[in-house]
């Protein structure tokens, strides 16, 4: 398949303080493209621009913030004059049962992963139209099938793949590209502070292989650019997803048979599981909220 090449191209990655959002900027930068960094960390951000190779900036924004997101993409266009390429990649997770969860931390999932994907998406059409670019939305296995206790952050990822599928749809006569990203468990904050519940850790490492590893970094985001390269419309983290798109269909009922029975075993532990915002970019977007009041 063609590739376009990144140099002198211009991307922006939400999400970009830490994890694939950072890794994936580098590695966009190291391909020649100049990278416009948003979060909600300006210290990381700062950080993280200073160490790519490029030309490079960096803005402090919610993307559920719809006002935010329309200024920063006015800035982006100002400061690079143009804009070849968005990533949405923006996220934070929330995992226990259902009937416990904190209802603002489940709300908070759908909000920044499903509707601040959207909010970044309608922000930057504009400039993706003038450039006929590329707009990457990154989903998960989440969005392939369906787990206990992790209710909003699935929800969230099915979710995304619907948007940009039918985002692709609507803008593809404009010469804009859309693509969906799907990554397993990888290496990053987000899973290690999910990690550090017991009872979700010990379901993970339950799932069947090849679901129940933790995965490098470095290899993902390394599809993820060739991907982006490619304008692809699916692009695949880890190469054995491909393999359950054909068979997608029938994992809700076999989660379901599967899932119960897991959920049983460890139910007299539910009320210890942490249903707040993990990892660290969990804690960022609190404490963001809370500076905002």
């Amino acid at each position: 398949m063609h590739r376009v090449s990144l140099d002198g191209q211009v991307a922006v990655v939400t999400g970009a303080a830490r994890g694939v959002g950072e890794a994936l900027a580098r590695k966009l930068s190291a391909r020649g493209a100049r990278v416009a960094l948003v979060g909600l960390e300006p210290e990381e951000l700062k950080r993280v621009s200073s160490r790519l190779y490029t030309d490079s900036d960096w803005w402090e924004a919610d993307v559920t913030d719809h006002e935010a997101m329309t200024g920063v993409a006015d800035q982006v266009k100002e400061r690079f004059g143009k804009v070849d390429i968005v990533v949405a990649n923006a996220g934070v997770a929330a995992g226990g049962p259902f009937q416990d969860v904190d209802p603002a931390a489940w709300r908070r999932v759908i909000e920044v992963n499903l509707i601040g994907s959207a909010i970044t998406g309608q922000a930057f059409l504009p400039v993706l139209m003038a450039s006929r670019g590329y707009f990457l939305q990154i989903a998960s296995l989440a969005a392939l099938t369906p787990a206990p206790m992790m209710t909003a952050y699935c929800a969230s990822k099915a979710g995304v793949e619907a948007f940009a599928h039918s985002l692709r749809a609507e803008v593809g006569h404009r010469g804009v590209r859309v693509g969906v990203a799907y990554l397993s468990w990888t290496d990053t904050d987000m899973v290690r502070g999910a990690d550090r519940d017991d009872v979700m850790r010990e379901l993970r490492q339950r799932l069947p292989w090849p679901s129940n590893r933790t995965y490098p970094l470095g290899p993902a985001v390394d599809r993820l650019v060739t991907g982006i390269e490619r304008r692809s419309a699916h692009v695949y983290g880890q190469r054995w997803l491909r393999g359950i798109q054909p068979v997608r269909g029938y994992l809700p009922s076999l989660v379901a048979l599967v899932g119960q029975r897991e959920v049983r075993r460890v139910s007299p532990r539910l009320a210890e599981v942490d249903t707040g915002l993990v990892g660290a970019g969990g804690a960022a977007d609190e404490a963001a909220r809370a500076r905002r009041g």
